[in-house]
């Protein structure tokens, strides 16, 4: 069976979180670099996988490849599938690629199609060629109907189903919704937190069963994600005292008071946390630390050495509590000064080698998205602190 993923924003983020949940992939095609294509032996289950992928915004199954036309005749024997529907049938189409096509003709020709067949349909456009999650979700087009993604492969086309969607409204509620925020200083969006976790714990075969430990936990976004994920051991900690009481108000909230010691949260100074956690008890750590001043005037000097030192500290002590073998996955900052110029920091942390978070053979293709140390690098146009994402072992 064939599968597609739609690519987030930073293609080489998420075909890296895909390659970490499902394992690494011999045989696989990227298109335009806003498809994955891969094979799978086993079927997936598109619905709960999206549930905790932050990098992917649409999985489908291929069900037609090599085709050079798309048009009803190519489309004849999955829309006869479709006519066994009961109601209203609900449809739409999306277009990824680079010639110009004109989706119009085949989405009238599709509801004339089932108008014969004496079904009534709707069929859900937009001025734009791809179908958002979005509108893919609040038309119902997977519980009450079907949209096919055409993809463009050189001189032929692909067509898939798409079978799930991106939970935009959970995220965003997560998101925006959390009863403690602290605007002030930063907040790790919850997609992004879901790729973490799946980076730090992509060499695990039961990752429910992992000690995931949060030492910069702020007002708990990864810890809550793990949460969500049923992870069993969860450990946060943080220096200031609010954050912890924020961390525990957020997770409680996320998850409805079920389970409400699901994480063991306190707080602990980096520099101390080998004196309250166990020697070599950690199976992984995803943490996003204090990135610096988010508001007004920056010292880059200054506040570049402050987090050097507290970083390299930091390491010194996930060495002693970190298991062999296994996983770091952290954010440090870039701080954007404009006209592409970019400041990385440099702490220490030779105690840990660096894995690349992509096949060898990808890393020339996504160099631009990609630190000089092999890191991903995550930012929009104008955003004053961009991350570099480094995954440690």
């Amino acid at each position: 069976m064939k599968y597609f993923f739609e690519l987030g924003n930073n293609p080489a983020l998420s075909i890296a979180e895909i390659f970490s949940v499902l394992g690494a992939r011999e045989n696989y095609k990227i298109i335009n670099n806003k498809i994955l294509i891969i094979e799978s032996e086993t079927e997936l289950e598109e619905k709960k996988l999206i549930q905790r992928m932050g990098g992917v915004i649409k999985i489908g199954k291929i069900i037609l490849e090599e085709v050079k036309k798309i048009n009803l005749e190519n489309l004849s024997e999955y829309l006869e599938e479709q006519t066994k529907a009961e109601s209203k049938i609900f449809f739409g189409f999306s277009y990824y690629g680079s010639k110009r096509i004109n989706l119009k003709p085949l989405g009238m020709e599709t509801k004339k199609y089932f108008k014969q067949k004496g079904l009534s349909s709707r069929w859900v456009n937009s001025k734009e060629n791809i179908l958002s999650s979005v509108v893919v979700e609040q038309n119902n087009l997977i519980k009450k109907g079907f949209e096919l993604v055409v993809i463009e492969n050189k001189e032929n086309f692909l067509v898939g189903e798409t079978k799930a969607v991106q939970p935009f409204k959970e995220l965003s509620f997560r998101d925006y919704g959390r009863p403690a925020r602290d605007d002030r200083s930063g907040m790790l969006p919850p997609k992004l937190a879901q790729i973490m976790i799946n980076l730090a714990l992509a060499p695990f075969e039961n990752k429910k069963n992992a000690v995931l430990l949060d030492p910069f936990c702020g007002s708990g976004t990864l810890l809550t994600e793990a949460c969500l994920r049923d992870i069993k051991n969860i450990i946060g900690t943080d220096i200031s005292p609010k954050a912890v009481l924020d961390a525990k108000k957020n997770i409680n909230w996320a998850i409805k008071n079920k389970g409400k010691d699901k994480a063991r949260i306190f707080e602990c100074d980096v520099k101390k946390i080998a004196n309250k956690i166990q020697k070599k008890s950690i199976d992984a750590i995803a943490t996003e630390p204090y990135l610096g001043p988010q508001r007004g005037r920056i010292d880059i000097k200054k506040t570049v050495k402050a987090l050097e030192e507290l970083y390299t500290k930091a390491f010194a002590r996930f060495a002693k509590i970190l298991k062999p073998k296994r996983r770091i996955v952290i954010i440090f900052p870039v701080f954007n000064l404009g006209k592409n110029k970019k400041v990385f920091i440099n702490p220490e942390f030779l105690q840990f080698k660096t894995v690349f978070p992509l096949p060898e053979k990808l890393l020339e293709k996504y160099k631009n998205l990609l630190s000089k140390r092999g890191a991903i690098v995550y930012g929009r146009q104008g955003q004053r602190v961009w991350r570099e994402i480094l995954i440690l072992e």
